[in-house]
């Protein structure tokens, strides 16, 4: 796949993954945009769920998938498995095959990143203005 294409949708993303990648994918898209107002878009070469500035990745890669939150580090009690790591006080779950995020938990994640967002502003440009 070639993730540079000016043309790629989400859609095409995700199913350019047919494999165990492609249900994390599936499942983690459906709970990402279960959150209302969340705009998903490709950046980066991944899958970027914005609302009020980034909150949320989804990023396939040869053996696991990985699930990030920007403002991540503020949720680790919600998800024990986030790691923290990276600018923006992001934090990420990696998921190899045989691995899952409870979709419940996953919406719950995408939820509270959106609250942040709402309550402190873009986590990018917050950054910047430090």
């Amino acid at each position: 796949m070639d993730k540079a294409r000016a043309d790629l949708t989400p859609d095409h993303y995700a199913a350019a993954f047919d494999d165990w990648r492609g249900g994390q994918l599936h499942r983690l898209r459906a709970a990402a945009l279960a959150v209302d107002g969340m705009e998903e878009v490709i950046k980066w070469g991944h899958l970027v769920y914005l609302s009020n500035g980034p909150v949320a990745l989804i990023r396939a890669e040869g053996k696991r998938v990985l699930f990030g939150l920007w403002r991540g580090q503020r949720l680790l009690e919600t998800e024990p498995r986030l790691k923290s790591g990276g600018q923006y006080e992001m934090a990420t779950i990696s998921l190899a095959e045989g691995e899952t995020l409870d979709p419940v938990t996953a919406t719950a994640l995408v939820r509270a990143g959106t609250a942040l967002n709402a309550e402190l502003g873009d986590p990018t440009k917050a950054a910047k203005a430090r």
